[in-house]
């Protein structure tokens, strides 16, 4: 794996080994250096994953019958695009590394923040939001949507909370998924234009609107778009549900999409994946649920 690292550091311009392992939270906590330290983390334990089940020179992308369905959360979905073949792993590293530098440049020109909402009832919450001039940047769905915009709006908006929430101040950069990221948009957009996609090779959720992408070109403009968008996490977790899912696997670093799930997706199995000590069972359950998901209706293809 070792050499995957430096070659993939290479392309994305950082030092990953280093930052994955000797660095600081101080250091990975700048999303320049974070997003593509995300996706690389996940591209990792993805290869582990399918030479597991698969054998060592298993490549990327996967197929359906290692996987029914791929989705990300974010920055997750340029590791989903590499895992569906629409980017390779070094073009889906190149866009993300573009996307950190592009979205902390952003953050830069103006005060802003994201603070999760938990609790309260949805329409209280999205009142309470747009009251205040904020963006319901995740819509995660289970009880969470996350607001973003400038501080002054977070401290208005936390002196006036909706009834039965609770709020939690995020520590990120920015208001990721809002116009506040428009000048990251336009500079991914760029960068994206000399790509070259290929259609899923299997079925490929949109944060956008949870919806099954078929062409690659698509997704691709989906990931540009996103970057000013609300991500409605709630919406692929709805799409994951009608296909059938029985489990659902996720790749390090790992833990809140799983979290999620326990209420999204109530009887599926659920398994995160945080240390090597995981990854035998991940195979297990690709052996046993790969390939009982139904057939994907019209009504959810992209």
């Amino acid at each position: 794996m070792a050499p995957r690292f430096e070659a993939w550091s290479e392309v994305a311009g950082l030092d990953l080994v280093r930052y994955g392992t000797t660095a600081d939270a101080d250091e990975i906590r700048d999303t320049a250096v974070a997003q593509p330290l995300l996706v690389s983390a996940g591209l990792a334990t993805a290869t582990a994953l399918l030479g597991s089940v698969s054998g060592p020179e298993a490549p990327l992308p996967v197929s359906g019958s290692f996987a029914d369905a791929v989705a990300g959360h974010s920055v997750g979905e340029y590791t989903a695009a590499a895992l569906a073949g629409v980017l390779t792993p070094n073009d889906a590293l190149a866009l993300v590394a573009e996307r950190g530098r592009g979205m902390a440049e952003a953050a830069s020109r103006t005060e802003t923040g994201m603070t999760a909402v938990m609790g309260g009832k949805r329409e209280d919450v999205l009142a309470a939001i747009e009251a205040a001039g904020l963006t319901p940047a995740n819509d995660n769905g289970s009880g969470q949507i996350v607001a973003a915009g400038t501080t002054e709006q977070l401290a208005a908006f936390a002196e006036n909370p909706p009834e039965r929430a609770r709020l939690r101040p995020l520590p990120v950069a920015g208001a990721f998924h809002t116009e506040h990221m428009a000048p990251a948009m336009e500079r991914v957009r760029t960068a994206a234009a000399h790509m070259e996609t290929n259609d899923p090779s299997v079925r490929l959720l949109s944060n956008a609107d949870g919806a099954v992408v078929e062409q690659g070109s698509d997704y691709l403009e989906r990931l540009v778009t996103q970057i000013s968008s609300p991500v409605r996490w709630q919406a692929c977790s709805e799409t994951l549900a009608d296909l059938g899912v029985t489990a659902m696997i996720e790749l390090a670093p790992a833990g809140t999409l799983t979290g999620l799930a326990k209420r999204a997706l109530r009887g599926v199995e659920l398994h995160a994946v945080k240390t090597p000590d995981d990854l035998e069972r991940a195979a297990a359950i690709v052996k046993e649920h790969a390939g009982t998901a139904a057939p994907a209706r019209s009504d959810q293809e992209g």
